[in-house]
C-alpha cells in the first residue's frame, strides 16, 4: 500500500480488524520510509446490479431502499427488514445476473414474507401489487387461505410415534 504522506510504495501492517460484521477489514499501517501511520479499509468489490423499473428506467440496486420498503410493510411486526434485504442482496450478488426487474425483487420479498409473517405479506402486497379497492384485498386473502402455508402443513403432518414399550 502506497504511503499517503511520502508516496513510498510499501507499508507495514500493524493491526487488522474485521468491521461491519466481517464485511470489511480495517488495517492500521506504518510507512517504513517516513514512519507515518495511516489507516486503510478493505472491502469486497462487487459488481453493481442494475434494477429495471416498471417505467423502463434503470437504477443500481440499493439494499437500504429495499430495507426501507420492507420495514414499512413490517412496522410493529416480528420481521427483521435489514436482514431480509441483506439476504436478498446476497442472493443477487451470488447469482450470475447483472440486471433484474423490480418485479422480480418484489416477488422475492413476497415469497420471504409469506413464510415469515402473513400480515407483513399482505401489507407489502397491497403496495407492490397496487390493490385498487377492498375487493383486491379480499381476493388476495381468499387466495392465501385456500393454500395452506408450509409451516402450517408441517405442523399438521407431525404425528406421534407409537409406543413400542
Amino acid at each position: 500500500m502506497k504511503c499517503p504522506v511520502c508516496s513510498f510504495s510499501d507499508s507495514r501492517v500493524l493491526d487488522s480488524r474485521p468491521i461491519d460484521d466481517g464485511a470489511s477489514i480495517k488495517r492500521r499501517r506504518e510507512c517504513p520510509s517516513c514512519g507515518k501511520r495511516f489507516t486503510t479499509y478493505e472491502v469486497v468489490d462487487t459488481v453493481p446490479i442494475a434494477v429495471l423499473k416498471r417505467d423502463g428506467r434503470r437504477e443500481f440496486f440499493d439494499k437500504h431502499k429495499l430495507a426501507l420498503g420492507i420495514e414499512r410493510a413490517c412496522q410493529k411486526r416480528p420481521v427483521d427488514s435489514k436482514a431480509m434485504a441483506a439476504s436478498i442482496e446476497a442472493e443477487l450478488q451470488n447469482s450470475i445476473i447483472n440486471e433484474i426487474s423490480s418485479t422480480d425483487i418484489g416477488e422475492m420479498v413476497l415469497a420471504r414474507l409469506k413464510e415469515i409473517d402473513i400480515i407483513s405479506y399482505i401489507r407489502f402486497a397491497s403496495v407492490y401489487r397496487e390493490f385498487k379497492d377492498i375487493d383486491s384485498f379480499t381476493e388476495e386473502i381468499k387466495r392465501l387461505s385456500r393454500k395452506p402455508r408450509r409451516r402450517q402443513a408441517e405442523k399438521s403432518n407431525v404425528t406421534e410415534e407409537p409406543d413400542n414399550g
